[in-house]
């Protein structure tokens, strides 16, 4: 209480003084006529006293013992009683003061924790000294372990008046500079509030740092933290003025509009930043290291600092900154009192008390004028945020608007391929379990080729709104059309739903749509396969599902398929088919069986089918049942096929006396495309076959196939030079009589499935056989039955009017053609 009274007299003080000469001397510089000894701990004090003193640039500046300095006492003459000396502060280890009171040895040694009470403001250590100058006959100041003497800017005996006035002086100034930089703190802080952009927050660091800066350099802070003077004082000084140093780089290259300044110049200011907070704790840490080049080093980053900083300047003005000009208003003072500073601190301008105010000082008005340049830059920067906000907003409606239209499907309306690539990923993150349902549009060709495209759509539309309906109530299901007809759905992994979305599905099997006066019925084959208990990867489990809908369509379509591991281990073993039929080419390992085509009732041989087989050297002997994928698969299948042309060729110009027509099952690839009758009528001159003798059999599927029209005309041609056209499993598919009535056949072949059943009571089989042997008959057709076992079937059908028959009732399929079975077959009649 009494110390801050003493500060009040001192500004009443500061205020009374007229003028200097009211005061007695000012004070006297004893720092540069000292001279200096070096003596062990425990020295006596009449040995400090008569010891020998080296003086000038020779003295001793550091040692880990005491350092005493013999000050001229003939200029403490003028002085009265209880004048102070005072001493600038330094790292030690102890002070100790000694007087020669005429004749009489006084010490007094204080460590640092007992300089609670000697402090002054400027950055001062004040000690009382009762005897008046006239009386003393030699003054020492001794230091233990003190860092070093040249860092050490002032030693002065100062009357109590003059330096009471002084200590007004610095009290005023620092009271103006906290006000000043608090100011700047608090309309930082409240007035600029949310995100702050880099330049602010470094600015607010800096004014932080210089705050905490100009309080403990002054001794300021001491007010609050007592024992935060001295070494400890000196200390965080050198940390604060190397954070000094780097936020107030940092705020510079913040400031300054993007694109003015060089990059590598932008870096090296960075660099210089960095260096400057390492260093300023580098020379905090004296234990550890030199004080004196740290020092120095820290000296030259500044300089280095404000070199960089002032070219950075005469670019920023060339180059049209704004911002640059309120820097350098606002900078400018600071930059040149740290300049001087910084030659004081290297020895070329005198320890003179004014250097270090006016740094205070120029922080203030710094402070002060880059408030008011933050705020112009805020208004800037509110305008380009406004700016930048709009074009965000529009970019992002355009965003959301084209992520719509990416997503969505422009016939249906329902999701795409990227929507359902989206969601099952995001379901498959998370670990979430669902179901994954493909559902294959039956027959969408067919409508295409009858309807027109328009009215396909019709029907994918008609679907989509359909499947829509039957999940609407179901939880968290979402559909999506991933092909052209083809569309997903993805539904939680519960038995509830899968089971309530089957039923459903299976409802809207052969409900009716219209299209311009034309009825037609839905017909929808699905698979489906669970996550993660099928599959934990997406590609997987869309191929098992894709297995699943497979087995739906072989099995007749218009139907749910479940997945299970069979198939994966099925189609796999058809993989391996597919890899081995390369090679099993060029071994030889294709041949054909013939079994025989008979005339009803006579028996007499017609013809032969051809039938491959596969000596596989692992699975041994195979039909194409086992290996039918590779068939239709879209390399190895044609060339396989084309093979088994090849075989069957070969076999007709060998054994011609023997065959008087062959019959060859041919795939689509095979009849697809302007070249493929070319090709076959080629194969054809060349083994020198008439083309009477070869007999083309198609499935129904061949008819119902994407690139049915190329392979009708394919048919046509061969048909138109003479090749037979048989029509093989008829009544198994799904084609029309249309189909029939327009395609160039000349025998149908009732699946051997219908044979087999004609002997069952009341299954209906009897009447389709029937009603299909009169419409071929009636259509002009010969009409082939296949899977012939005994002598009822034969009987029946020939009764009916079948003309030819099949079976193993007139030889099973043997590598060489049956001569005769005439007598066989006239015992069955």
């Amino acid at each position: 209480m009494g110390r801050t009274i003493s500060w009040i007299g001192a500004f009443l003080l500061l205020f009374l003084c007229a003028s200097p000469q009211r005061a007695m001397a000012a004070g006297v510089d004893l720092r540069r006529s000292a001279c200096v000894a070096v003596l062990p701990d425990g020295t006596p004090d009449s040995a400090v006293r008569d010891a020998g003193y080296s003086c000038g640039p020779d003295a001793p500046t550091q040692d880990r013992n005491w350092v005493w300095l013999r000050l001229d006492h003939r200029q403490l003459a003028a002085l009265p009683a209880g004048w102070h000396l005072m001493v600038d502060q330094a790292r030690f280890d102890q002070i100790a003061i000694l007087l020669d009171d005429r004749g009489q040895l006084r010490r007094s040694t204080s460590d640092p924790g007992d300089l609670k009470e000697h402090w002054a403001p400027g950055g001062l250590l004040q000690f009382a000294i009762d005897a008046p100058g006239r009386d003393v006959r030699g003054l020492y100041l001794g230091f233990r372990n003190i860092d070093d003497l040249t860092l050490m800017r002032k030693i002065a005996a100062v009357p109590a008046s003059v330096q009471l006035i002084a200590d007004a002086k610095w009290l005023l100034l620092m009271g103006l500079f906290a006000g000043t930089l608090f100011s700047a703190l608090l309309y930082n802080f409240v007035i600029h509030t949310g995100k702050r952009p880099p330049f602010q927050r470094w600015y607010l660091a800096w004014v932080a740092t210089a705050f905490s800066y100009g309080m403990a350099w002054t001794n300021i802070a001491a007010f609050v933290f007592p024992g935060l003077v001295g070494p400890a004082a000196v200390r965080l000084d050198f940390v604060l003025v190397g954070l000094l140093v780097a936020t107030g780089n940092m705020f510079f290259f913040a400031v300054i509009e993007d694109g003015i300044l060089p990059r590598f110049l932008v870096r090296f200011g960075q660099m210089l930043a960095a260096s400057g907070a390492v260093l300023g704790c580098a020379a905090a840490a004296d234990w550890l290291l030199p004080p004196v080049l740290t020092d120095r080093l820290l000296n030259y980053v500044i300089a280095a600092t404000a070199v960089s900083v002032a070219i950075s300047c005469s670019i920023a003005v060339r180059r049209g900154s704004r911002v640059v000009w309120f820097y350098l208003i606002g900078w400018s003072p600071v930059i040149t009192v740290f300049v001087a500073r910084l030659m004081r601190n290297l020895g070329f301008v005198p320890q003179i008390d004014f250097v270090d105010m006016a740094t205070f000082a120029a922080l203030a008005f710094e402070a002060l004028v880059l408030s008011l340049a933050i705020a112009d830059r805020f208004r800037l920067v509110r305008r380009e945020l406004e700016l930048a906000q709009q074009r965000r907003d529009m970019a992002g409606a355009e965003a959301a608007a084209l992520r719509i239209a990416a997503q969505t499907d422009f016939l249906t309306g329902l999701g795409n391929r990227a929507a359902f690539q989206e969601t099952t990923h995001d379901l498959i993150e998370r670990g979430d379990p669902f179901s994954l349902f493909l559902i294959d549009v039956d027959y969408l060709k067919d409508t295409n080729d009858r309807l027109g495209h328009a009215g396909g759509d019709a029907l994918l539309q008609r679907v989509a709104q359909m499947l829509r309906e039957i999940t609407a109530t179901l939880p968290r299901t979402r559909i999506v059309r991933i092909g052209g007809d083809e569309f997903a759905i993805l539904c939680p992994c519960t038995n509830s739903v899968e089971t309530a979305l089957i039923e459903r599905l299976s409802a809207l099997q052969g409900q009716a749509w219209e299209f311009k006066e034309q009825t037609r019925t839905i017909s929808l084959s699905a698979g489906s396969a669970r996550f993660p208990e099928d599959a934990k990867e997406l590609d997987i489990l869309y191929q098992n599902a894709d297995l699943a809908l497979y087995n739906a369509k072989r099995l007749g379509r218009s139907r749910h398929y479940r997945y299970d591991a069979l198939q994966r281990i099925l189609r796999d073993l058809q993989i391996e088919f597919t890899r081995d039929a390369e090679a099993a080419i060029e071994r030889g390992e294709f041949h054909l069986d013939f079994q025989p085509i008979v005339a009803l009732p006579s028996g007499e041989i017609q013809g032969y089918e051809a039938l491959l087989r596969w000596q596989h050297p692992h699975y041994g002997l195979i039909s194409p049942d086992r290996f039918g994928d590779v068939l239709v698969a879209e390399k190895i299948g044609l060339r396989i096929q084309e093979h088994v042309l090849e075989l069957a060729l070969a076999a007709l110009r060998d054994r011609g006396d023997q065959m008087p027509s062959l019959s060859v099952n041919f795939t689509s690839a095979q009849l697809a495309g302007p070249k493929s009758a070319v090709r076959v009528l080629s194969r054809l001159a060349y083994y020198g076959i008439a083309p009477a003798s070869l007999c083309v059999e198609v499935t129904e599927g061949v008819m119902l196939d994407r690139a049915a029209d190329t392979i009708f005309a394919t048919l046509q041609t061969l048909h138109t030079a003479g090749v037979r056209i048989a029509l093989d499993d008829f009544g198994t598919g799904y084609a029309s009589l249309v189909h029939l009535r327009d395609m160039p056949v000349d025998s149908i072949k009732i699946d051997c499935s219908f044979i087999a059943g004609i002997e069952e009571k009341g299954g209906g089989t009897s009447a389709i056989v029937r009603a299909i042997v009169g419409l071929g008959r009636g259509l002009g057709k010969v009409v082939i039955a296949e899977g012939i076992e005994n002598e009822a079937q034969a009987l029946w059908l020939a009764e009916l009017g079948c003309h030819l028959g099949q079976g193993y009732l007139y030889g099973r399929p043997a590598a060489a053609p049956v001569r005769s079975i005439a007598n066989q077959a006239k015992a069955m009649f």
